[in-house]
């Protein structure tokens, strides 16, 4: 059920961010303009979701999963009343602050119970991600061309205000599961995070998974238009990339029980570096789609195993926050990598950008490399 309802909230925000783009498009705004509305998506998340994650272990699940479907539902149906920048503004900031506290809360509630638990869990988890992020680009895409932009709203605001509906049905559940909970009443800091080297070490690798998936979101379509591919062309080598991310996790559930997440995480630090090194030697639309989908396989097989250790060495209590952490450091990666990739890029052109992160990617492999063999702490909180 839980994954039902991040499943519906992801829908709006990935939906949302193309709806509104082709919106502000359409409304005449600048390019510039189109980039400060998609940064406003991750600009509150990247600075409030450590809070957010404090609030969550504090009060539970239920009221901040309430509140942030409705704040979703209202954001995605406000350009529906309201097309202006400014109503496209707003509209970002409550979609993007809804779903982060949203996402926070069901990572809480699906990391408790046993380590095999946890990662079943998280697979599914992924999986639903996967599959919405597939979905709601498609949603707004096709709803524009056959409703117009307006209705587009409409239609995806129904997917937050089902999940609205959810939560109220698991109210109960919910506020049990927070009541059983054994809560700890410690002075917290980010710092205490920080400090714990499994914990970092987690942080470290998730920041450079997240930065390869966003660096190849972003300087793709600009490599496509250096070697002069069409924008359907360079969309199907994207969506290659997207339909991997659903093949690998349908298949999780089996992988993993042979390889442990950090062998899972080294796996794709090499696969993906390997990847980006190549990636722009090569012109031909086959090559590229190929490669991105080996691409989407590795960086699409992280997630759950991410998760499941961040719940494994997070101090007792304290998982919503290290959740949040995680969600900050994602947030920093999409509202500055566009940023510093777009500079270095106009000075250095886009080739360089693929090996910088080949670099990255084999520096955090090396840098992880006995990242495995760390005792595993016994803070599992019971299943509820």
């Amino acid at each position: 059920m839980l994954c039902l309802l991040i499943m519906l909230v992801h829908v709006a925000i990935s939906g949302g961010r193309i709806a509104v783009s082709l919106t502000a498009l359409q409304l005449g705004r600048s390019t510039f303009e189109v980039g400060i509305l998609i940064a406003v998506f991750a600009l509150l998340p990247m600075m409030f979701s450590v809070q957010a994650g404090r609030l969550i272990d504090a009060i539970g699940p239920y009221k901040p999963m309430r509140t942030s479907a409705l704040l979703v539902s209202a954001g995605t149906a406000l350009p529906f009343f309201w097309q202006d920048l400014t109503g496209l503004i707003i509209a970002s900031v409550c979609i993007g602050v809804g779903h982060m506290a949203f996402q926070i809360a069901v990572q809480g509630q699906m990391g408790k119970g046993t380590e095999e638990e946890r990662l079943r869990n998280f697979s599914w988890l992924s999986l639903a991600l996967a599959a919405s992020g597939f979905s709601g680009p498609l949603i707004a895409g096709l709803s524009i061309d056959y409703l117009g932009h307006r209705y587009a709203f409409a239609l995806l605001a129904l997917a937050p205000v089902l999940s609205t509906i959810g939560v109220l049905r698991m109210r109960t559940h919910l506020l049990a599961s927070h009541a059983r909970a054994v809560h700890h009443k410690t002075k917290r800091s980010v710092t205490d995070l920080l400090a714990i080297k499994p914990l970092r070490r987690v942080f470290g690798a998730n920041m450079l998974l997240s930065g390869a998936w966003d660096t190849h979101m972003f300087v793709v379509p600009i490599f496509g238009v250096g070697i002069g591919l069409s924008a359907t062309t360079i969309g199907i080598i994207l969506a290659s990339f997207a339909s991997a991310t659903v093949v690998i996790r349908l298949a999780l559930p089996t992988i993993q029980r042979h390889l442990r997440p950090w062998q899972l995480i080294h796996i794709a630090m090499v696969g993906a570096g390997l990847n980006f090194l190549v990636y722009p030697l090569f012109s031909q639309v086959w090559i590229l789609m190929t490669l991105s989908f080996l691409l989407g396989l590795a960086l699409g097989s992280t997630q759950p195993g991410i998760l499941a250790l961040l719940q494994q060495h997070a101090p007792p209590g304290r998982a919503g926050e290290a959740f949040g952490v995680r969600m900050a450091l994602i947030n920093t990666c999409q509202v500055s990598l566009p940023l510093a990739f777009g500079a270095l890029g106009a000075f250095m052109g886009i080739t360089p950008l693929f090996w910088i992160t080949t670099v990255g990617l084999g520096a955090g492999r090396w840098f992880t490399r006995d990242a495995d063999s760390e005792p595993r702490p016994s803070n599992v909180e019971s299943p509820p």
